[in-house]
């Protein structure tokens, strides 16, 4: 069976590494931090997904997945190494390539000792041009060898969502190949295919830009939508007796749209949407154009957040001195990740007018701690957050928040004003017993027959 070895035990690198383990394949997992070498080793995530903990686990026992620091044990003992390095974002919105220019050479330099065919595949977002301008001749000069002679190159995006990244490991909705030699082409698609049991999804082979491409193309298209959804919203409270989910539910029956990334709320976060947007401009900008429908999907994004506070101020008038929950942290459920959150955006904003502000969140409160550093109270469990408040606002989507009712709110709020930013409650069984306001909703007494 084939062996694997994948460089960088990130979000992407760590979730491959114990799914194509959890299949049967030879894995070897390189890790230079310290922090998350020593993590991995005793079974623990350095991050909260769904699944992982036990794939991890399963993966080490079974002797199947093997970390190491060693750059040479992990390339010498495969036969393709995934290059799953992490690209940062840079003042400027373009990305820094570091990590995978010294991935590059690392692998270039244990290859001058390497016997056989070896394959490698990047997996990290990288612009269009990086792997066949800057990898390739790395790679080159540094083993001393040619591509197609004894080495081959091709690119692998990865389409993974925070929260659900092992079920898409496994359910793909494509495979994108981007080939530099069409040997190592030819190996990553029959890879997936015994990966996949023979039933893998559609397989696109193209060059590797456009396989670069695919990967910014899609994450720009659903930061488009949710752009798109959040302007029709704040278009919305504008237009008496309208609501954006009706509106959303209605147009995302067209097969032209579709539903999803239609819901309309604070806007995107995470490690990986406001990231790509801002390094494809950044791109573009460097090829002389000038992105105007990115830049304005970024731009409505920037400032989404601030409709949660401004909703707040409209209720209350002034936030000086006045108790505010946040109910969510993470910059969406089933994770920890603070990258980007909407919630940070909210409560600096809420600090700048004054308020005194508690946060729950079922993960992430210990990560907020260390980003906000004492400036905000922590609360235990969502009832406790609400408690005594002057105002409530849902800030990140968590199942657990869905089962407040309007109840649990008047009995224990001060005052019970509800800010939802994640249209997580219906209008018709909050408006009539609290002050309910919401992204996308129309401020009106009555909403009978919401």
């Amino acid at each position: 069976m084939t062996k694997l070895s994948i460089v960088g035990a990130g979000y992407v690198g760590l979730v491959s590494a114990c799914c194509y383990a959890d299949k049967g394949y030879s894995v070897i997992l390189r890790e230079i931090d310290q922090r998350k070498y020593e993590a991995i080793q005793q079974g623990k995530p350095p991050f909260r997904e769904p699944l992982i903990d036990e794939a991890l686990k399963r993966s080490l026992s079974s002797g199947r997945l093997v970390v190491t620091k060693d750059m040479q044990e992990a390339v010498l003992n495969s036969d393709i190494v995934f290059v799953a390095v992490g690209t940062p974002g840079k003042m400027d919105g373009s990305i820094d390539p570091s990590q995978v220019r010294l991935a590059a050479k690392e692998i270039g330099v244990t290859l001058k000792q390497a016997e056989g065919y070896h394959h490698v595949v990047v997996r990290s977002t990288v612009v269009p041009g990086t792997t066949s301008k800057i990898v390739k001749p790395i790679l080159q000069k540094a083993s001393g060898k040619k591509i197609g002679e004894t080495f081959g190159l091709a690119v692998n995006p990865e389409f993974l969502r925070e929260g659900s990244a092992v079920h898409d490991t496994y359910n793909p909705d494509r495979i994108i190949i981007g080939d530099l030699d069409p040997r190592t082409g030819d190996f990553l698609e029959d890879f997936y295919r015994k990966f996949h049991d023979g039933k893998p999804p559609p397989i696109l082979r193209m060059s590797s830009a456009s396989a670069e491409m695919t990967k910014y193309a899609s994450n720009a298209f659903l930061a488009t939508k949710i752009s798109f959804i959040n302007e029709i919203a704040n278009i919305c409270e504008n237009v008496n007796d309208a609501d954006v989910v009706q509106v959303a539910d209605a147009i995302g029956l067209d097969t032209r749209i579709g539903r999803k990334f239609l819901d309309a709320g604070l806007g995107f976060g995470g490690s990986c949407f406001p990231k790509d947007v801002r390094a494809l401009v950044a791109a573009s900008e460097r090829c002389n154009y000038r992105p105007r429908l990115l830049k304005a999907v970024l731009y409505i994004n920037e400032k989404q957040a601030l409709n949660a506070v401004r909703l707040a101020l409209e209720e209350l008038h002034s936030l000086r001195q006045k108790r505010i929950a946040v109910l969510g942290l993470s910059f969406k459920p089933e994770t920890d990740d603070m990258r980007e959150a909407r919630s940070m955006i909210i409560i600096q904003r809420l600090l700048k007018l004054g308020a005194k502000v508690v946060a729950y969140d079922p993960a992430a409160n210990e990560n907020a701690r260390q980003l906000l550093r004492g400036k905000i109270d922590y609360a235990k469990s969502m009832q406790e957050c609400i408690r005594g408040a002057d105002c409530c606002i849902v800030a990140t989507e968590w199942d657990e928040f869905q089962k407040l009712t309007s109840e649990d709110f008047i009995s224990l709020m001060r005052r019970p004003v509800v800010v939802d930013g994640r249209r997580i409650y219906k209008p018709c069984s909050f408006a009539e017993k609290v002050r309910y306001r919401a992204i996308g909703l129309a401020n009106r007494e009555s909403l009978e027959g919401v």
